[in-house]
C-alpha cells in the first residue's frame, strides 16, 4: 500500500502491509586491481529475487538521489565511509565491512518498508539493474520525473487534506518522538554492552580451558617420595579432559553474544535510524520549507508585496506577473505538501513503534534460551568434576594404605617370637 495512493489522513498502516525483505551479503572476494580492491555487496530482494552486485559508491548515488526526490520523507542514513584505512589490520578490517553491511542492510530494509519510497523506479533500478549501468541508470530515472511534489496525485491538495489542528499538532509529535529516540538509545546501549560481555565470557572461558589443558599436559612428574604423586597424575589427565567443555561452554557463550547481536541490537538499531531519518526531515522542513512557506505569505500580503505588485505592473509585462505569481502559488502548494507528508511520516514512525514490544520478546527469549544451553553444559560438568574428585581421593587412599601395611608388616618382623 502507497501512501500516496490512500487518503492522506487515514492512520494506522499495519506492520504487514509495510513491504518487502531484502539482504545485504558480503562477496566472499574483493573485486578490482590489487592496490585498488573493493568491497562489493550482494543484494537479494524478495520481490525481484535477482542478485546483484553494489559498491559503496553505488549506494552513495542511490541515497543521494532518494533525497533528492524525496526531501519531504525519511530517507534514512547511509553507514559512515571509512577513516583511516591505512592503520586497520585484517581483523579490524573485517570489523568494519561486517559493520557497514549491517548498516547497508538496514538502509535497505527501511527504504524497502517504505510505502513511497519502495514502490520508486530508483529503488527498481537498484534492486534489479546491472552493476555497469545502474547509477546513470538512475540518474536519468530521476531527470525525467523530478522530485515526489511534480509526481504525487495529492500535491494540488495537501492545504485541504490538512487541517488547521494538524500543523499545532507536528511540534507536539516531535518532541515525543524525540524522547523516545533519546530512550532507544539508552536500551540499544545497554543491549550493546550485553552482548559485548557475552563475547568477553566466551573468550575467558576458552582461556580457561586453555590453562586447563597445559595443566593437564605431560609434565615432569613429581620425585617418587611425593605422598601425592600418583593422585595428581590421576587428577592432571582429568583436567586435560575437561578443558574440552570449557571450550563448549565458549562456543555456547558467543553464539549468545551473537544472538543478543542480531536478535536485539539490530533491531533496535533499526528503529533508531529511522527515528533519526524522521529527525533529519524535520530538520530539512524546519531549515528549508517552513522558511520558505514564511516568505511566501509575506510576498502575498502586506504593503511590500502590494507595493512591488504595483512596481511589477508598470515595469514588467503581465507575463512576468504571472510567472511570479505562479511561482509563489507553487512555493505555497510545495509548503503544505511538506506538512502533509510529516504528517504521513509521523504515521509511519508510530507504526513501527509496536515493534518494541516484539523486541522485549525476543530479547526475554534470549536470555532464557542462552542461560538454558550455558546451564545444560555447566550441569554435565558438574558430576564429571565429582567423578574426578572421587578418583583423586582413591588414588590418594591407596598408597596411604599400603605404606601403612608395609609398616606393620616390617613392625611384626622386628618383634615377632624368637
Amino acid at each position: 500500500m502507497h501512501l500516496g495512493q490512500q487518503s492522506p489522513m487515514v492512520d494506522g498502516l499495519s506492520l504487514k502491509e509495510l513491504g518487502d525483505s531484502v539482504l545485504v551479503e558480503i562477496e566472499p572476494r574483493k573485486k578490482g586491481l590489487a592496490f585498488l580492491k573493493h568491497v562489493e555487496y550482494r543484494i537479494v530482494s524478495k520481490c525481484f529475487q535477482i542478485p546483484v552486485q553494489r559498491r559503496y559508491n553505488d549506494f552513495e548515488v542511490f541515497h543521494g538521489l532518494l533525497l533528492q526526490k524525496f526531501i519531504y520523507r525519511m530517507v534514512p542514513p547511509l553507514p559512515p565511509k571509512r577513516i583511516l584505512k591505512g592503520v586497520l589490520n585484517s581483523v579490524s578490517d573485517r570489523e568494519f565491512n561486517d559493520s557497514r553491511r549491517r548498516g547497508l542492510q538496514r538502509f535497505m530494509t527501511l527504504v524497502i518498508r517504505h510505502p513511497v519510497l519502495a514502490g520508486d523506479e530508483l529503488v527498481n533500478i537498484f534492486l534489479s539493474a546491472s552493476s555497469a549501468d545502474v547509477q546513470n541508470k538512475m540518474r536519468d530515472a530521476y531527470k525525467k520525473t523530478g522530485d515526489e511534489f511534480l509526481t504525487s496525485q495529492i500535491a494540488l491538495h495537501g492545504k485541504v487534506n490538512l487541517p488547521e489542528e494538524m500543523r499545532s499538532k507536528a511540534a507536539a509529535n516531535r518532541e515525543v518522538i524525540a524522547s523516545i529516540h533519546s530512550s532507544f538509545n539508552k536500551l540499544r546501549d545497554v543491549a550493546e554492552r550485553m552482548a559485548q560481555r557475552s563475547r568477553e565470557n566466551s573468550t575467558d572461558l576458552l582461556m580457561f580451558g586453555k590453562d586447563l589443558s597445559e595443566l593437564g599436559s605431560d609434565t615432569p612428574d613429581l620425585p617418587l617420595n611425593a605422598t601425592m604423586s600418583k593422585a595428581w597424575k590421576t587428577q592432571r589427565k582429568s583436567l586435560g579432559e575437561l578443558s574440552g567443555e570449557f571450550g563448549l561452554l565458549a562456543d555456547k557463550a558467543a553464539h549468545q553474544g551473537s544472538r543478543e547481536e542480531d536478535e536485539v541490537v539490530e533491531k533496535l538499531n533499526l528503529l533508531l535510524e529511522q527515528l533519526q531519518s524522521y529527525k533529519d526531515l524535520c530538520d530539512r522542513h524546519d531549515s528549508g520549507v517552513l522558511l520558505e512557506h514564511q516568505r511566501t505569505f509575506e510576498k502575498r500580503s502586506g504593503p511590500v508585496a502590494t507595493h512591488l505588485k504595483y512596481q511589477s505592473s508598470i515595469e514588467q509585462p503581465e507575463s512576468r506577473l504571472t510567472q511570479q505569481e505562479n511561482t509563489i502559488i507553487t512555493m505555497e502548494m510545495r509548503s503544505y505538501f511538506s506538512l502533509l507528508c510529516l504528517h504521513q511520516e509521523t504515521q509511519m514512525v508510530f507504526t513501527h513503534l509496536p515493534l518494541v514490544t516484539s523486541i522485549l520478546g525476543t530479547f526475554v527469549h534470549s536470555q532464557i534460551q542462552g542461560h538454558k544451553e550455558m546451564g545444560d553444559v555447566w550441569g554435565e560438568l558438574h558430576p564429571k568434576l565429582k567423578d574426578l574428585f572421587e578418583n583423586t581421593n582413591e588414588a590418594s587412599s591407596r598408597p596411604s594404605s599400603q605404606t601403612h601395611t608395609s609398616r606393620g608388616q616390617k613392625t611384626c618382623a622386628v618383634i615377632g617370637p624368637a
